[in-house]
């Protein structure tokens, strides 16, 4: 994100346009978080699965693709790498073996306790100005306006 003299030499017609102004937190959120998992070496995709896997349970890939918005072609790279970790265990499906089944293993759910952590660090980063209340109406209303866009089959 723009440094904050420069944002207050931009035209505050610019300033005033909600669309850039959600581009530009959400590349310094983005920059933030890949950052800090980065450094706990992990990436955003690895949280978003093993969050995934431990909230709804174990999880064919089509599965866990649906649950976590992550395309299919890229989900098989994320669950390599988790598994070469140890951090998921990727089995057979007993019901259809043309299917596997991804798992969370112990050592995956130490290190998402770790990441949740870390995320959380992250996110009290990215919205220290904001009091909790604010930062409470702030989720709502972003949630609010990707349910909406959701509905209209916008990205």
């Amino acid at each position: 994100m723009t440094d904050a003299m420069d944002e207050q030499e931009t035209p505050a017609r610019l300033r005033g346009l909600p669309s850039r102004m959600l581009s530009l937190v959400a590349m310094h959120a983005d920059r933030l978080v890949s950052e800090g998992l980065a450094g706990a070496d992990a990436r955003k995709w690895h949280y978003a699965a093993l969050v995934a896997l431990r909230d709804s349970g174990p999880a064919s890939q089509a599965e866990l693709s649906r649950r976590t918005g992550i395309y299919r072609s890229d989900l098989v790279a994320v669950i390599n790498e988790l598994a070469e970790r140890g951090l998921v265990e990727r089995a057979p499906d007993p019901a259809d073996r043309r299917r596997n089944v991804v798992t969370l293993t112990e050592p995956g759910r130490r290190h998402l306790r770790r990441l949740d952590k870390l995320i959380s660090e992250l996110q009290d980063d990215l919205l220290a100005p904001l009091a909790q209340p604010e930062r409470e109406q702030l989720v709502e209303l972003l949630a609010r306006l990707l349910v909406h866009h959701s509905r209209r089959g916008s990205p």
